[in-house]
């Protein structure tokens, strides 16, 4: 294949790309404690999804705090309050997979 070919076939699929983007509206940037922390196991199958299961912000609080089950507990000193909040917001208003 000629590299002017080559580099009009890149063009078109970056182009592509662009419109499909466009078409399902911003991604909702993943919270980064989140993606730290939670996503090794609540993503990956290990642990429950989380996301999209309308969990209540004082119940993911105090699964995170003292855990549950194999859930870890995490102490402020680890993911203070604030960091928390972040993950509470994310977990709370976070669609499930596939749906917007």
């Amino acid at each position: 294949m000629h590299s002017v070919s080559k580099l009009a076939l890149a063009g078109l699929a970056a182009s592509a790309m662009q419109v499909a983007a466009a078409q399902d509206g911003p991604a909702q940037p993943v919270d980064p404690v989140y993606a730290k922390v939670c996503t090794y196991c609540h993503d990956q199958g290990i642990g429950p999804k989380i996301l999209g299961r309308q969990l209540q912000p004082a119940y993911i609080e105090h699964v995170v705090r003292y855990g549950f089950r194999a859930m870890p507990s995490f102490r402020p000193a680890e993911i203070d309050d604030k960091a928390l909040a972040g993950v509470i917001q994310w977990v709370s208003a976070s669609p499930a997979d596939g749906q917007k």
